[in-house]
């Protein structure tokens, strides 16, 4: 079996999700789960497999070339729904004293989780990318060779 996540079968026919599908994806997985762990108790180790799932998710589901909308979104996604789920949950409402230490509490909950997978994310989409490119001149260099042999 390959190590490979985009040779595996997809769940989804056709080319895959978009960007913009990437970043629902995401946004939603997080949002979903966030608002569980946030209703029992503080953010944490749920919320933060479900980051490491919404990235997995990105590049397993997305087109190609939609590697950098994989590895932008997860912080981005995690901090509006912080914000969204503090304000309506969280009961802080407009109390800004609340609201700030709500905020730095539930972002540094999941604050490792998002190191690991930004940091993995950019691995990935750097190794895709120079995979790419590799391909692209050996590409051009075997179409030159045989239009100079003619």
């Amino acid at each position: 079996m390959s190590n490979d996540l985009r040779t595996l079968p997809k769940p989804i026919k056709g080319a895959g999700l978009t960007n913009a599908g990437v970043v629902v994806l995401q946004f939603l997985l997080i949002l979903l789960f966030e608002t569980i762990e946030y209703s029992v108790g503080k953010v944490g180790i749920i919320t933060g497999l479900a980051i490491v799932v919404a990235s997995v998710g990105g590049f397993y589901l997305g087109r190609p070339g939609t590697s950098f909308a994989t590895v932008v979104n997860p912080p981005i996604a995690f901090f509006i729904t912080t914000i969204i789920l503090i304000s309506t949950i969280g009961g802080a409402g407009l109390h800004v004293a609340k609201f700030g230490l709500d905020l730095v509490q539930t972002l540094g909950g999941a604050a490792p989780y998002l190191v690991l997978v930004t940091a993995a994310g950019w691995g990935w989409h750097w190794w895709i990318n120079r995979k790419r490119s590799i391909e692209v001149k050996d590409t051009f260099l075997d179409d030159s060779e045989e239009s100079a042999a003619e």
